[in-house]
């Protein structure tokens, strides 16, 4: 719902509901003293209000029904994709290796510090090194 422009809105707590005061004055702006005063002498004693003990049970609720749903997004994701180690064996099966970024950067590395590479062969490993590295923004090397 649109509201005009220096209006005061809020949520009530109590019953969930959106509340939109209108600016007293023409220039849309309320007058802050006269609130504040009518704020000072109000007393708010509601017989409705929430103990603790209610919010903390309430809080509990929510907690436990937003882990039931991370699970069950997490049921449907298993259901959806299958292990990598599942995926390996596969592939093994079919005499296709995968490897991962870490394997290949691995092997590459070696590659750069063996002293049977020539010179070419180092500087391709740097350049693709230089790929799979620019994916990550920290990388320890072994």
């Amino acid at each position: 719902q649109a509201v005009p422009a220096g209006s005061h809105v809020r949520l009530n707590l109590q019953t969930g509901e959106r509340e939109a005061r209108l600016p007293d004055s023409e220039s849309g702006k309320s007058d802050r003293r006269e609130e504040k005063r009518k704020r000072v002498n109000r007393m708010d004693i509601d017989t409705n209000s929430f103990t603790s003990q209610e919010l903390k049970k309430a809080l509990a609720k929510m907690k436990e029904s937003e882990k039931a749903e991370r699970m069950a997004h997490e049921e449907e994701v298993r259901k959806k994709f299958r292990p990598i180690e599942q995926l390996k064996e596969e592939f093994e099966k079919l005499n296709v290796k995968m490897e991962t970024d870490y394997e290949i950067m691995d092997k590459l590395i070696s590659k750069f510090n063996s002293s049977a590479s020539t010179l070419d062969e180092k500087v391709a490993a740097l350049y693709d090194l230089e790929y799979y590295v620019h994916q990550y923004q920290v990388i320890q090397i072994p």
